[in-house]
């Protein structure tokens, strides 16, 4: 079967694979840091009490069998130790069913998290990082040659990130038509990074520049991924380009990562390399597979023809096969969503995320790959209201409680409270923009913020409270 086989992407997969075994442990630690507080059995948003209304077949997880924080420790920490094992090669250095076996066990320790994460994991890289996953199960290891079947598929992936999110763009805000969006996307973007200021700075015509070749890749190099090399390898490098600029101008988690991490696979040294005859099994499950993949693209296939096309859903629960985009609409002025606290209903501290913004002198810094869940989240609420409801109250109560767990979401020295929790909690609204050269030398800060108001109305240890 040697016609299914691509010996010359030895490179491409060796790349591939051990970048997805990095991706992997970030989402694994992030697991591991923030899911007690987030999901825990004492979280904003409980597991217990979620999977109590979800049966097997709308979120499979290893924790259909039961929730504890303790299992879902173990599943993080586990799954975190064996990427870093697979990332240093174990993979490929045992035999092919165990190889195909280490990959697995991410996927689905990996899945287990994410199908009870609800709205903490509602972003699409996790459904992309699991899609890829699924696919490295199949692509073998350093005993076979790499199958066309899955380097394919691995491309296909990055067609529909791509193209995906090209076309929801062009059909979406009219500023991507006109090619303006960058005027505003640096300033409102969900979590800035160190250099979105100097991005939002630059002249308007390098911004539609910046838009006209985000256009050129998103919908053109895609395309050529299929072609015979070098085509392929030219597209890839593309693609890799453009998404190591984005990740100079913003924090997307490891969105830009695996998108570089698929461009990798289409890597090519140009000649072939000797391998042992590829297992009649494993050619069988690949071309099995593949034909579950064709199958289940229908409909993320029919997605991206529709002029009605959505952004980041899984068409099942497994996360087999699922649709991508990103800024189908750019926000024309930041809100933000400032959580504050008083001792005695009067003086008013703010606490400090880690991420988004809060205080106009601090810098944005970078965090990806890194996902800092909480403050994604408040972007959403500043956007609509309707995003918080479920975990903003919780949130303000423990705060008001000063419940260690909920604290360390947020900046070591983000806490205007350490020695004793304050009497009164509240969300305030207020407009950010980033400050203009003339006011970043008179007053070094790099936002500029005025109060907007009201959030959520104060609760204190003596009343409760509802929305505004």
């Amino acid at each position: 079967m040697d016609w299914l086989n691509a010996p010359g992407y030895w490179l491409g997969r060796l790349l591939f694979q051990r970048a997805l075994a990095g991706v992997y442990l970030v989402g694994f630690l992030v697991a591991a840091r923030q899911g007690k507080a987030l999901i825990g059995e004492h979280g904003l948003l409980p597991v217990p009490r979620f999977l109590a209304r979800r049966t097997w077949r709308e979120a499979p997880s290893l924790f259909q069998f039961g929730y504890s924080d303790r299992r879902f420790a173990a599943v993080s920490w586990g799954g975190a130790a064996l990427a870093v094992a697979v990332a240093a090669g174990a993979a490929d250095a045992v035999p092919l069913w165990a190889g195909m076996l280490c990959w697995a066990v991410l996927w689905l320790l990996y899945l287990s998290i994410v199908n009870v994460g609800q709205t903490w994991y509602s972003f699409g890289w996790e459904s992309l990082l699991l899609e890829s996953g699924a696919l490295a199960v199949f692509l073998g290891n350093g005993t076979v040659a790499p199958p066309i079947t899955t380097l394919l598929l691995i491309r296909w992936i990055l067609f529909r990130v791509e193209v995906g999110a090209g076309l929801i763009k062009l059909r979406g805000d009219r500023c991507w038509r006109e090619l303006t969006c960058l005027y505003y996307h640096h300033e409102t973007q969900p979590m800035p990074g160190p250099f979105s200021w100097w991005f939002h700075r630059l002249p308007k015509p390098l911004h539609r520049v910046e838009a006209g070749a985000n256009h050129v890749v998103q919908l053109g190099a895609p395309v050529a991924l299929f072609l015979p090399q070098p085509g392929a390898t030219v597209a890839a490098g593309l693609i890799v380009t453009t998404q190591l600029w984005l990740v100079l101008s913003g924090n997307f988690a490891w969105l830009n990562w695996v998108t570089i991490t698929l461009a990798l696979s289409a890597v090519s040294t140009g000649g072939d390399r000797a391998y042992p005859a590829t297992p009649t099994w494993f050619a069988v499950l690949v071309l099995a597979y593949g034909a579950l993949v064709l199958v289940l693209s229908y409909r993320p296939a029919r997605n991206l023809l529709s002029s009605r096309q959505v952004m980041n859903r899984s068409f099942d629960s497994l996360h087999l096969v699922n649709t991508y985009g990103a800024f189908g609409s750019v926000t024309r002025l930041r809100h933000e969503v400032v959580l504050e606290g008083s001792a005695d209903g009067h003086t008013w501290l703010a606490y400090e995320f880690k991420g988004k913004p809060g205080d106009p002198r601090r810098r944005p810094r970078q965090f990806a790959p890194y996902h800092l869940r909480l403050d994604w989240l408040m972007w959403f609420a500043a956007l609509n209201p309707g995003y918080a409801r479920p975990w903003l109250t919780p949130l303000l109560r423990k705060l008001l409680d000063g419940d260690r767990e909920t604290l360390r979401l947020l900046r070591r020295d983000g806490n205007p409270f350490p020695d004793m929790p304050p009497a009164h909690v509240r969300a305030t609204l207020y407009r950010y923009r980033f400050t203009t050269r003339a006011e970043r030398r008179a007053t070094g800060a790099w936002w500029h913020r005025e109060l907007v108001g009201g959030y959520h109305r104060s609760l204190s240890t003596f009343h409760s409270s509802t929305w505004d």
